[in-house]
Parts: structure tokens; C-alpha cells; sequence
């Protein structure tokens, strides 16, 4: 009787432990939810509030009484943000697109065709990562502009075709597919590219959909290279177009008007991370998984 005793009380003892230890997990969890999504929710109460209003406040309020649209009107009418949407869109696609086209059959090659000096190329070439971005920038940009392809959509994307990270993944992700299935496709005469495309590509489809999300989100942020390469408005992504609204009168002044265009920008990539989230962590697992 009074080790069943002592036994129920040490459970009760572990039971309370657990969920005091739930509570701070949970607790510091969301602490810092709050911490990095107050931005975006202060980003859109800004946008939702009248210029007048906004500048009459001496105590920031966190609350919109009176929300408009006002803002998103002025945001499109008074700076080309429509225009700055069409161009990074173009780019998105491009960029992306050739990419896929450039990394499917390198990772291919490196994880199912022998060929003599595989491993050192593939060595050499993850080594590729070692170099430091400003150093790639510098050499792009004095090898974009000797071609005279400055504030050109071919001066924008080439550049950007091409990413080390992304073959590996997908290299150790076709790697998990059994070699077993590749022989049999030979036996039977089948192609690398037909084996590629119909027997790789849907089995490592969540990867594939995976990488093409992350190159989408990293081509819309892109800022630095469409910043150094293109001086001419008719070719400003929205990350430098929201930079340029900033740096007008219009960006300094209206400040509602600002967030508003911040928000019009952000939000693509906000759904398309919310509808595409569950696909994205499970290829970043799937690619990491050996075995």
C-alpha cells in the first residue's frame, strides 16, 4: 500500500514537473510570436490609418478607429508600384524558371551518372560556397557590365540562374531513390532524361516544389543586385521601388501611404508561404534525410 502510494506520488510530482515545463515553453513561445509578428501587425494598422489622423497622434495608438483604404489608392496612383509588381514578377518567373532548368539536370548528373572526377567536381564545386557574396557580386557586376547589360532584365536574372545550395539538396534527395529502379529503367532501354523526368522529378516532387518557393521568395526580397545593377526607374524591382518611395517626398511625408505599399508587397509572399508551408518543410526534411 505504501509503495503504491509513494508510486502515485512521484507520478503526481513528475505530472506537475511536465506541465509547469509546458507552461515556460509555451509561455516563451509566445513571447516571441508576439515579439516578431507585432511588426507586421503595427506595419498594417499604419496603413489602415488617415494621414491626418496618423500625424495628429502624439501617443502611437494600436487600435484603427477609423481604418481606410486611402492609403492603397495613393500607394498605386502617386508612385508606378503596378509597374514595379510587373517587373519583379518577370523577373520571379524568369529567374526561377531557368534555374529549375540549370539545377534538375546537374543534381541529376551528380547523384545517378558515373563519370570519371565525380567526386572532386562535386567537392570543388560545394566549395563554390566557401566564397564570399560580395566578392560573386563584384565579379558579376564587372562581368554584366562589360557585356552591356546594365539595366536589362538579361543584366537582372543571369546572375541568378544559378545556386550551389540548391543542387546539393536536390542531389542528396535524388540519391534517396533506390538505384535499384534507375538499373531496371536501363535495362529497359529508358533514357537519363526520360528517367529523370518521369520516374526523379515525381518522386522528389516535394523538394522540387520546395526549392521553387524559396527561389520565388528570394528573388521578390532581392535588393542588393537589382540595387547595384539598374539606375533607371523603368526597371526597379519593388524592393528597390519601395527604397525609391522612401527616399521621395511621397515616402517620407506619407508615411500611411508607405506602409500601405509595404503591405501590397509583402502579402504575396505571406500567402504564398501560408498555402505552401507544409510542402516546404517536408521537402527541407525529405532533402536532409539520408537514407
Amino acid at each position: 500500500m505504501d509503495k503504491q502510494l509513494d508510486f502515485a506520488k512521484a507520478e503526481a510530482r513528475l505530472k506537475r514537473r511536465h506541465t509547469v515545463r509546458n507552461m515556460l515553453v509555451y509561455g516563451m513561445l509566445t513571447l516571441w510570436g508576439v515579439l516578431v509578428l507585432f511588426p507586421f501587425y503595427w506595419m498594417i494598422l499604419t496603413s489602415l490609418k488617415e494621414y491626418g489622423a496618423y500625424n495628429a497622434e502624439s501617443v502611437p495608438s494600436f487600435i484603427v478607429t477609423n481604418p481606410t483604404v486611402q492609403n492603397f489608392i495613393d500607394a498605386f496612383s502617386k508612385v508606378p508600384l503596378a509597374d514595379y509588381f510587373v517587373n519583379t514578377l518577370i523577373f520571379t518567373l524568369a529567374t526561377t524558371a531557368i534555374m529549375l532548368v540549370v539545377i534538375i539536370p546537374a543534381a541529376y548528373a551528380f547523384a545517378r551518372i558515373d563519370f570519371k572526377g565525380k567526386n572532386l567536381v562535386f567537392t570543388l564545386f560545394l566549395a563554390l560556397m566557401m566564397i564570399p557574396n560580395e566578392l560573386v557580386i563584384i565579379t558579376n557586376y564587372v562581368t554584366v557590365t562589360n557585356l552591356d547589360m546594365r539595366n536589362t532584365f538579361m543584366g537582372l536574372i543571369l546572375p541568378s540562374v544559378m545556386s550551389v545550395f540548391y543542387v546539393y539538396l536536390l542531389k542528396e534527395n535524388f540519391s534517396q531513390v533506390p538505384e535499384e529502379l534507375y538499373l531496371a529503367a536501363k535495362v529497359d532501354g529508358t533514357s537519363d532524361f526520360k528517367y529523370m523526368w518521369k520516374v526523379m522529378l515525381p518522386i522528389c516532387k516535394p523538394t522540387v516544389i520546395t526549392i521553387t518557393i524559396l527561389k520565388v521568395i528570394e528573388c521578390w526580397n532581392s535588393y542588393v543586385w537589382p540595387r547595384l545593377i539598374t539606375d533607371e526607374e523603368a526597371y526597379y524591382l519593388v524592393s528597390n521601388g519601395i527604397q525609391a518611395i522612401r527616399e521621395s517626398g511621397f515616402g517620407r511625408e506619407n508615411i500611411p501611404a508607405m506602409m500601405a505599399a509595404v503591405v501590397v508587397i509583402s502579402a504575396p509572399l505571406v500567402l504564398l508561404f501560408l498555402v505552401f508551408r507544409k510542402k516546404i518543410m517536408a521537402g527541407v526534411a525529405r532533402g536532409g534525410t539520408k537514407g
